[in-house]
């Protein structure tokens, strides 16, 4: 019997939505969207949004509160041990990264960044937002885009997508463009639309469930195959319903005057990187080069979509919110944390409390960094209840613990369940946690009770 392979460790679960929700209020419950109760669970969520209402609604705290779509997700997804590993908005673009608690500190190097595009010398409106991060080692980048609108600008929604791929640049060395990353997730409302049929056959085509019939005609699909750079990108059959444009409220596609036809505006589309074949006419150190490729691809990622659908239950946007499920096979490139957290004897605002921090590997560690206690399902890494600067003049040896106080005032008076995080300016992202430990309810809080 062959050997099994023990590096190759439990599958991730992604879950990817994407939605234009057409400057509407969240609704209610989003729990449906996110299919909660799936299984196996969950790991990484990925929200991304189009057309949020760009006027903050309470303009003094917009500026350091989040908008109410991502409360929405952050409140159902926190108390579920989901923290939000980072968010990006460009006016109506919000794109938002969600990890369970387990995997943050294999979440390294996170950035965001976003692109305007434009036609017609009007910019700003479209363009995308992504994030890439290292994923136990793989590079990953999910791009959120909304594209140019209207049937006659298929090509335009080619070229904006290009110009996008091209020159969204992060400021890390080995993967400074999207198309660098070893995978990557682009979806939006991508505007693309049905050419050719008329709106009666459209309706009649969808009502009797003969969605095939309409491939022939979708743009995207027609662009696919005259376009080198979209056929590396791999997306699931169109078997739901396309989810433009809707009466709002209603399953009934557009009944005003306009009437538009309906169009599968909202994609989700993936990429793994190609490999590199090298040509006969290379020099020896292309060659040496196209080597070491092919040995990082001994560790691929195996990407298998289990789900492409839409949500038809939601009716505040004129779109209905596109999901696609996805299951990703990868070796971990490692398993144990930058930094070592512990929390140090009983903690409980009677006394000052410690901690320790022990550096495991070598990193940019900077006296920016700081280690945060958190409650047991915080939603973020600045959703802290205090935090201590690590130490202040040189930085520490490999393995030497340090010890640090966190001042008896600043230890919450109520008990529960805490943890610790370390911080890391220059990742971006909480590269150590301690485990959960409970923090005792001081004295007066209990003479008080």
């Amino acid at each position: 019997t062959p050997k099994k392979d023990e590096t190759r460790n439990e599958p991730t679960m992604i879950h990817v939505v994407t939605w234009n929700v057409a400057s509407a209020e969240p609704p209610v419950d989003v729990t449906s969207l996110l299919q909660l109760d799936v299984q196996p669970p969950t790991d990484l969520y990925v929200i991304g949004l189009q057309e949020v209402n760009a006027t903050p609604v309470r303009l003094i705290s917009d500026l350091i509160v989040e908008d109410s779509w991502s409360h929405a997700f952050m409140d159902t997804l926190a108390p579920r041990g989901f923290v939000k590993v980072t968010s990006v908005r460009m006016q109506g673009l919000l794109l938002l990264v969600f990890a369970k608690q387990i995997h943050l500190p294999y979440i390294r190097d996170i950035r965001a960044t976003y692109t305007r595009t434009g036609i017609f010398g009007y910019w700003g409106n479209k363009g995308g937002v992504s994030v890439r991060f290292s994923f136990y080692g793989h590079m990953v980048c999910f791009l959120n885009c909304h594209l140019a609108a209207h049937v006659n600008y298929a090509l335009q929604r080619v070229d904006e997508f290009e110009y996008i791929l091209e020159t969204q640049e992060f400021d890390i060395p080995d993967t400074p463009q999207i198309r660098d990353h070893k995978l990557v997730f682009c979806f939006g409302d991508l505007n693309f639309r049905i050419a050719d049929h008329g709106l009666h056959f459209l309706r009649s085509s969808i009502n009797s469930g003969r969605l095939n019939l309409l491939w022939g005609k979708e743009q995207l699909l027609m662009m696919k195959k005259k376009e080198p750079f979209l056929q590396e990108f791999e997306e699931g059959p169109l078997n739901f319903k396309p989810t433009y444009k809707f009466d709002r409220n209603s399953d009934s596609y557009d009944t005003s005057g306009k009437k538009r036809k309906p169009a599968w505006t909202d994609r989700i589309l993936w990429r793994i990187k190609p490999k590199v074949f090298p040509s006969d006419d290379d020099d020896d150190d292309e060659k040496s080069s196209i080597s070491t490729n092919e040995e990082q691809d001994e560790c691929p990622i195996l990407v298998t979509q289990d789900k492409y659908t839409s949500d038809m239950s939601y009716g505040v946007s004129d779109h209905k919110p596109v999901l696609g499920t996805f299951t990703l096979e990868l070796k971990k490139g490692f398993d144990t944390p930058l930094v070592h957290v512990s929390p140090l004897g009983v903690w409980s605002a009677d006394q000052d409390a410690l901690l320790t921090y022990s550096v495991q590997e070598d990193f940019m560690s900077s006296t920016w960094d700081w280690i945060g206690l958190y409650k047991v399902g915080f939603k973020s890494a600045s959703d802290y209840e205090t935090f201590v600067w690590v130490r202040e003049k040189e930085l520490p040896e490999l393995n030497e613990v340090i010890q640090l106080s966190v001042e008896k005032d600043e230890v919450p008076l109520l008990g529960g369940h805490y943890v610790l995080g370390y911080y890391s300016t220059n990742m971006q992202s909480l590269i150590g946690l301690s485990p959960n430990f409970q923090v005792s309810d001081c004295k007066k809080w209990r003479h008080l009770k």
